[in-house]
């Protein structure tokens, strides 16, 4: 079997196909677009069901911050429920909006890429799991199965993580013994520990959309075949991780490097130009990350269709061993030794 680079592969999918990293940018970038403005229309719907009277304008307008606040916490009182409401209407929908949209955008360059490694594949060439290569079914239900899987484990970090640090930092520092430090730490800690099991698990669960894609499995079976990457290739897992995630990390560097160029003339350019300066770097990073997905993913697809280690082969079955022996020879118990078999060893030879 052909032995590749996962690694590699990934950078030449990316250089040989870049329409992929194109389409990947495409529609996770139509998916925000479309959160950004259904945003902007909420808020603004919102913001027309808020009363506001000729005083509050008034004090508006003062430029006085204590006369300001006085006005807004007019404005906004009693308009929690509603505001609660249309957070949580917004946040299910668009959730259920990107489980489809994900599953779709991730189901179409999986197709992409495994046609890509395929094209090459010698006639009989095996995967991973030892079958011949062959053309992806119906996914789109394990894949949307995998999204809500993430969507969950997602809230689950943001609310139960969040609110059990929250709880867990305040018990540590009562009334009588007061220790802000001590509370800030324990909340720190927590947070960076659910926020560990949440990448890890994400990952995971996005690595199982390969296997959706190769062997049309349930989500959970995926999950346990992405498991099973994981123990028989870690090595090549954690380069193409850990050379993927360092140009992440550079171009990040270098974006914030980039933003601070604009924000020097905030003094001198209008803050329309300030701000689009800062947009236009923003999105420039975002699409360069979006397009090294492709390229990880790539590698991950190369681990399965061209595992680096080869298949062993079948076990050769054997016949039993009373087949082998001449008729008349076998042994006649389980208890018997050669010496008791009749005929197997021959007579010594007279005058020895």
């Amino acid at each position: 079997m052909k032995r590749r680079s996962p690694t590699l592969e990934g950078f030449h999918v990316l250089f040989r196909q870049p329409a992929l990293g194109l389409a990947e940018i495409a529609w996770r970038w139509s998916f925000s677009l479309s959160v950004a403005v259904l945003l902007v229309i909420s808020a603004g719907q919102y913001f027309d069901t808020l009363p506001v009277s000729p005083a509050d304008i008034f004090l508006l307008r003062t430029r006085q911050p204590a006369l300001i606040l006085q006005a807004l916490e007019r404005i906004f009182q009693g308009s929690a429920p509603r505001a609660v409401a249309a957070v949580m209407v917004l946040t299910l929908a668009l959730t259920l909006g990107w489980i489809v949209i994900a599953s779709l955008g991730r189901a179409a360059t999986l197709k992409a890429l495994f046609g890509y490694f395929r094209r090459d594949a010698e006639p009989g060439e095996l995967s991973l799991d030892g079958t011949s290569p062959r053309e992806n079914g119906p996914i789109l239900g394990s894949l949307m199965g995998l999204n809500f899987l993430r969507a969950s484990v997602t809230l689950a970090a943001l609310v139960g993580g969040t609110l059990g640090a929250l709880l867990l930092a305040g018990a540590s520092s009562s009334q009588t013994d007061p220790s802000p430090g001590r509370a800030l730490l324990i909340f720190f800690v927590l947070t960076m520990l659910v926020g560990l099991a949440w990448t890890t698990l994400n990952w995971l669960l996005s690595l199982a959309a390969v296997f959706v894609a190769a062997r049309e499995l349930s989500a959970f079976s995926a999950m346990a075949s992405a498991v099973n990457l994981c123990r028989a290739q870690p090595g090549p897992l954690a380069v193409a991780g850990a050379c993927f995630g360092v140009i992440h990390l550079l171009a990040f560097t270098i974006a914030t490097s980039m933003v601070g160029l604009p924000l020097g003339f905030a003094g001198v350019l209008p803050a329309g130009a300030v701000l689009g300066g800062v947009l236009m770097v923003t999105m420039l990073y975002f699409a360069i990350v979006d397009f090294l997905h492709i390229g990880r993913l790539a590698a991950y697809v190369c681990m399965v269709e061209h595992p680096p280690v080869d298949i062993p082969p079948s076990p050769i079955s054997l016949p039993p061993t009373s087949s082998v022996l001449p008729t008349g020879l076998q042994a006649r118990s389980d208890d018997d030794i050669l010496s008791d078999i009749p005929g197997l060893i021959p007579p010594e030879p007279l005058g020895s």
